[in-house]
C-alpha cells in the first residue's frame, strides 16, 4: 500500500511515474515537528533494538544503515571513507525492518539528512527541507515492499547486451594507438573483451561534442575498425561547456540562453577540465532538448554508448571564490604562520572546489521559475542523463545506447545506469560495493558497477584478481583507473593466464546474467539482493552483509581480504558449491546449511547454486557477439524438479516483451534438461541430487 504526504510547495522532480494523491495529516510511524532549521523539517522514529533500517541507493557503510549520519546531496568525493557522509548519488529513501515494516521515500531536490541511530542510538531522523513529498509503502515481506517502490518510480534502464561485457577504461588512452594497444593485447592474450572507454583526452581541449584530430583523425574509420574487431568505443561527456568563442556549443548555448545564469542574469562561470565554463541549465526542457541533441555528433560517427561524469556538477572552482583564496594567501606573506592560521589557510583553499557557496551563486530557468541550484542540486546530474536517454528515444528510437552517469537521483534510473564513482584501489573498497549494489537495485539502478580493482591508488594483482571475481556477476563490469596509477589493464600482470579464465566465465554466466538482469527489470524485482530479503526468518541470514542473492538461483560470497585462500560462508538452506578455475575446469559438491569455511585459491571463483534451481551457461567467447546463446551446458543443484524461465533477445533492440524472448527449461535430478524452444540446444548438465 502506498500513501503520499505533501509539505509545503514541492518542487516537481518526476522521480515518480504513478500519480498518488496527496493525503492530509502526519505521515504514519514518525513524530513530526519543524527542525532547528526554521525552513525545514524534522521527521523522528523511535526503533527498536532489533530494527534494521536498509535503502539510501549509493552511500558508505554497510546495507543495514543504522549507526551513522547520511546526507544526501551529491558530491564529487573519491575518498570514500567511513566518516564521509555524501556519495554521488542523492537515493532519498530507507526501508525499515522489524516490529515495523515500511519504506519511506523523501522526495525533494534539496539536502536530506538522515541521522540513523548516530546522535541517538535508538532514534531514526529525517531532516528537510519545508518542501517535501513523502511516499510511505506497507507490505508483508519486504521484497514486496520493494517492488512496490519501484512500480512507483518506473521501469529501469536497459542496457544493450554488448554492455554486460568485459570492459576496459583508463584515464587516459591518449590516441588511435593506444587504444589499438589495449585491444590488441586482449585480443592476442585471448581475454575477452568488448568495450574501451575514451576519456577527456579525446577531445580538442577538453570540450563536449569535439574530436581531438591529431590524435584521432580519421575517427569514423577508427570506430568501424574497432568494431570489426567486435569492440564498442564509449567516450565521456562532461558537465561543463568550455568557454571559447568559435566553438558551436558554447556559442550556441549563449545565444539561446541554455546555460545556469549568476544573480546579475549573466552565464555563471566555474571551471572544470578546459578552466573556465558555463554549465548547461538541464533543469530547463528546452536546454535539455538542445543538449541532448548534441550526442548526435557522435552518434553519427558509430558510437553506440556514452558516460557522463563531473556532474554533480563538479567546480574546480569559480572566478570568486579562487580571488578570495588568492587573496587570503597573500595576505599572509610576512606573517609568523602558527597551527590556527595554517589549518584557516589550507582549508580556504582546500574549500575553492565545490564549494557551498558557488552552489548557491547560481540559477535554473524553470517551468516553476528561477530557482537558485543549491535548492535543485540534486537534480543536476539526473537532467544531465535525462536530456541524453531523451535524445535516444528520437533520434535512435529502435537501438539501445549504453548511457550511465556519475551524479543521479532517483528517477534517472529510467534513461541511464551508473557507476558507483570514482573509487580507491582499496580492499575496503571491495567490500564497500559488494554492500552498495543491493541498496541500489532497490531504487532502480540496476545497470550498475564499481570501477573493477579501483579508480585512485595503486591496484595490486591479488586485489583485482579478487575484485573481478565479484564484478563477473555485476551488470557492467568495467576496469577503470586513474591517470598517474599503475596500470591495471590485466595483461599488464604475471598470471594472464588466470585473468583470461576468469574474465572467461563471465561469458560463460552472461546468458544467465542478462536473463535475471531483464527478467529484474521487466518485473520491478531487485537482481542483487541481500540475504535477509529472500530467508526473512532466518536469523543468521539477516546478519550477513557480505553475500547476496545473484538472480534467482546464485548466492555469492566473494573474497574481499588479502592473503586469504577461503572465507567463512553461511548457507541458509543447502547449496551446490561450484568452484570454477575455468569454464572447462571446476569442481561441485553440496553442502548442507549452516556454517562453513570454504576454500578459494586467488585464480578460484566460487559461487552458490540454491536447491532446485539451475544455472543455464554459454561455451563462452571473446567478445558477446561470438557467445553462441543457442547452446547451453546447466548446473544445477535439483533434489526434486527444478525450472528455469530464460530470457534472451537480439541484444539491442527493444521488444522486449515479445513471448519469443521468453524460454522455459525444467531438469529432473537425474540430470535430464528438456525447453520449450528448438531455438535452445543442450549440450551437457551438470546436475547434483545431494
Amino acid at each position: 500500500m502506498i500513501k503520499k504526504f505533501s509539505f509545503g510547495k514541492v518542487f516537481p522532480t518526476e522521480a515518480v511515474v504513478k500519480e498518488i494523491k496527496a493525503q492530509k495529516g502526519n505521515i504514519p510511524f514518525f513524530m513530526q515537528q519543524n527542525s532547528d532549521n526554521k525552513d525545514g523539517l524534522l521527521f523522528t522514529y523511535t526503533m527498536e533494538k532489533e530494527d534494521k533500517v536498509y535503502g539510501l541507493g549509493e552511500q558508505i557503510r554497510g546495507i543495514n544503515k543504522r549507526g551513522h549520519l547520511y546526507i544526501s546531496d551529491c558530491a564529487d568525493d573519491p575518498v570514500h571513507s567511513e566518516e564521509k557522509n555524501s556519495l554521488y548519488g542523492a537515493h532519498n529513501f530507507i526501508l525499515v525492518d522489524g516490529k515495523e515494516r515500511f519504506l519511506v521515500f523523501f522526495d525533494t531536490p534539496e539536502k536530506v539528512i538522515f541521522d540513523i541511530g548516530c546522535t541517538d542510538i535508538d532514534v531514526l531522523s529525517v531532516e528537510t527541507s519545508k518542501d517535501v513529498d513523502c511516499y510511505i509503502i506497507t507490505g508483508k515481506k519486504i521484497l514486496d515492499i520493494v517492488k512496490e517502490f519501484r512500480g512507483l518510480i518506473g521501469r529501469s534502464y536497459i542496457a544493450p547486451r554488448w554492455a554486460f561485457g568485459y570492459q576496459q577504461c583508463r584515464w587516459s588512452y591518449m590516441n588511435e594507438d593506444e587504444i589499438r594497444e589495449v585491444v590488441k593485447n586482449h585480443r592476442e592474450n585471448n581475454i575477452p573483451l568488448d568495450a574501451v572507454y575514451m576519456d577527456i583526452d579525446y577531445m580538442d581541449s577538453y570540450k563536449d561534442f569535439t574530436l581531438n584530430e591529431e590524435a584521432f583523425p580519421k575517427f569514423d574509420k577508427f570506430v568501424e575498425e574497432m568494431k570489426k574487431e567486435n569492440i564498442r568505443l564509449v567516450p565521456i561527456i562532461d558537465a561543463g561547456v568550455k568557454i571559447e568563442k568559435g566553438y558551436d556549443v558554447y556559442e550556441e548555448g549563449l545565444e539561446k540562453g541554455y546555460f545556469c545564469n549568476d544573480k546579475t542574469g549573466k552565464p555563471f562561470v566555474g571551471a572544470v577540465w578546459p578552466g573556465k565554463v558555463h554549465f548547461p541549465d538541464f533543469l530547463n526542457k528546452d536546454a535539455r532538448d538542445w543538449f541532448g541533441k548534441k550526442y548526435k555528433f557522435l552518434l553519427d560517427k558509430g558510437i553506440e554508448g556514452f558516460w557522463n561524469d563531473m556532474n554533480e556538477p563538479a567546480i574546480f572552482y569559480s572566478e570568486d571564490g579562487i580571488n578570495d583564496a588568492i587573496e587570503y594567501v597573500e595576505s599572509l606573506k610576512g606573517q609568523n604562520i602558527d597551527i590556527y592560521t595554517f589549518f584557516a589557510m589550507k582549508d580556504k583553499v582546500l574549500g575553492v572546489a565545490n564549494s557551498p557557496k558557488d552552489y548557491a551563486s547560481f540559477y535554473h530557468n524553470t517551468e516553476e521559475g528561477v530557482i537558485c541550484h543549491d535548492k535543485l542540486h540534486n537534480l543536476y546530474g539526473y537532467n544531465m542523463t535525462r536530456a541524453a536517454g531523451e535524445a535516444f528515444e528520437e533520434m535512435v528510437p529502435d537501438k539501445r545506447i549504453l548511457m550511465f552517469s556519475r551524479a543521479s537521483y532517483i528517477g534517472s534510473h529510467r534513461n541511464g545506469g551508473i557507476w558507483q564513482g570514482d573509487n580507491m584501489s582499496w580492499w575496503s573498497h571491495l567490500l564497500l560495493t559488494v554492500k552498495m549494489l543491493p541498496s541500489l537495485n532497490m531504487c532502480g539502478f540496476l545497470y550498475t558497477g564499481s570501477d573493477l580493482g579501483g579508480f585512485g591508488a595503486h591496484a595490486t594483482e591479488d586485489l583485482v584478481m579478487r575484485w573481478i571475481e565479484f564484478a563477473i556477476f555485476t551488470p557492467l563490469m568495467r576496469n577503470h583507473a586513474a591517470l598517474g596509477t599503475r596500470k591495471q589493464e590485466v595483461y599488464q600482470f604475471k598470471n594472464i593466464e588466470d585473468f583470461k579464465n576468469l574474465i572467461g566465465i563471465r561469458y560463460g554466466l552472461i546468458s544467465y546474467i542478462y536473463s535475471e538482469y531483464m527478467k529484474s527489470v521487466l518485473n520491478d524485482e531487485m537482481y542483487a539482493k541481500p540475504l535477509a530479503f529472500v530467508y526473512e526468518n532466518d536469523v543468521h541470514a539477516k546478519e550477513v552483509e557480505d553475500q547476496l542473492i545473484i538472480g534467482d538461483s546464485i548466492m555469492i560470497a566473494p573474497i574481499y581480504t588479502q592473503n586469504t585462500k577461503g572465507r567463512y560462508v553461511y548457507l541458509p538452506e543447502d547449496m551446490m558449491a561450484v568452484k570454477m578455475r575455468s569454464l572447462t575446469e571446476y569442481d561441485c559438491k553440496v553442502l548442507k546449511k549452516g556454517h562453513h569455511y570454504v576454500d578459494a585459491e586467488l585464480n578460484e571463483l566460487i559461487f552458490f547454486i540454491r536447491p532446485n534451481h539451475i544455472v543455464p551457461m554459454t561455451y563462452g567467447g571473446e567478445s558477446t557477439e561470438e557467445v553462441d546463446y543457442t547452446t547451453l551446458k546447466v548446473f544445477g543443484f535439483v533434489k526434486k524438479e527444478a525450472g528455469y524461465t530464460l530470457y534472451t533477445d537480439d541484444g539491442i533492440s527493444k521488444n522486449y516483451q515479445d513471448k519469443e524472448n521468453y524460454i522455459d527449461m525444467k531438469a529432473d535430478k537425474d540430470g535430464n534438461v528438456t525447453v520449450s524452444n528448438d531455438r535452445i540446444k543442450i549440450k551437457e548438465s551438470v546436475i547434483l541430487n545431494k
